[in-house]
């Protein structure tokens, strides 16, 4: 309906016609009563205008019906618009259980983009259509903002921490990205794609790339590399907690509190060991602030969400 209308982007995502949706209806209000208000302004400037020096104007003492009603109909207009931007909100902000996860990393002034098997790319990102797709994202310096219009999504990217953001692509094309935050003196340059592609092209293109084992692969590597695994080990017997079905699972800490295992946890085990200790275990664990790159971080942290806890005897 409106991918004619100049700087209105198209629909392409499953959540553009809900957010187009609510977005017309705050439109809708605010030109309804901006209309209404300056109109009343107007006729009642014009109707009780003083028309001689000795007028005097008539005495109001109030009318109880004009009172409720706006004060009533503001209030049911105000929960709608709330009830509905809540629930858009949520549904944006819960990503369905099977997702195909993409890890972003901003860096001035660019998009790097690491798939699950490996592939990497750099200011394009390939997506099947029909496909729920989540975003893991990062930055290596300063704040950036990821803003595909054509999905209506746009979320802050952040050093030191984690963001989400979703979206299912509803047809193949080419797609345009930005950065929503200025960033820098080539703030405008750190533009992209995103292509969506039928399914069978995006696996033909997945598995058509410079074969670089997956991102958990090149994670055990650098794990073995980094003499973790002497003290992680899988047998309980090292100087450092299991790994083993670690990811999501709650974990006690040596001051009494208790947080989930996710990526966020797992970045800051990395470079600030002492911030979180587990129970039972000393503040002995090195720092490797400076020593390993957001890429490589990633990668740890898939290496560790791929390490399933080891099955109990007697069952298969």
């Amino acid at each position: 309906m409106w991918s004619g209308v100049p700087l209105f982007p198209e629909r392409a995502s499953t959540m553009a016609s809900r957010v187009d949706a609510l977005y017309f209806f705050l439109l809708a209000v605010g030109v309804f009563f901006s209309i209404l208000i300056a109109g009343l302004i107007v006729f009642y400037a014009v109707r009780y205008r003083r028309r001689s020096e000795t007028a005097v104007g008539e005495v109001v003492h109030g009318a109880t019906g004009l009172e409720v009603a706006w004060t009533v109909i503001p209030f049911v207009i105000t929960m709608i618009l709330f009830v509905w931007g809540a629930s858009v909100f949520f549904a944006m902000s819960r990503p369905p259980d099977e997702t195909i996860n993409v890890y972003v990393v901003g860096k001035q002034w660019m998009w790097k983009f690491q798939h699950l098997d490996g592939r990497r790319e750099i200011d394009e990102l390939h997506v099947p259509v029909g496909r729920a797709v989540k975003l893991i994202m990062t930055s290596e310096d300063v704040i950036h903002d990821v803003f595909v219009p054509a999905f209506r999504v746009k979320a802050d990217v952040l050093p030191g921490r984690y963001t989400e953001i979703w979206f299912e692509a509803t047809k193949p094309g080419r797609y345009h990205l930005f950065c929503a935050e200025y960033c820098g003196a080539k703030h405008y340059g750190m533009t992209g794609q995103v292509v969506v592609m039928e399914p069978s092209e995006y696996q033909t293109w997945l598995s058509g790339g410079v074969p670089e084992g997956s991102l958990a692969s090149a994670g055990e590597k650098l794990f073995a590399d980094l003499a973790c695994n002497t003290c992680h080990r899988p047998d309980a017997q090292g100087r450092g907690p299991v790994l083993d079905g670690l990811f999501g699972r709650q974990v006690q800490l040596t001051s009494g509190e208790t947080v989930v295992a996710d990526e966020a946890y797992l970045r800051e085990s990395i470079l600030n060991p002492a911030a979180k200790v587990t129970a039972g275990y000393q503040p002995i664990m090195p720092t490797f602030q400076g020593l390993v790159s957001e890429e490589q971080l990633l990668e740890l942290i898939e290496y560790v969400k791929s390490l399933h806890p080891p099955q109990q005897e007697g069952k298969k």
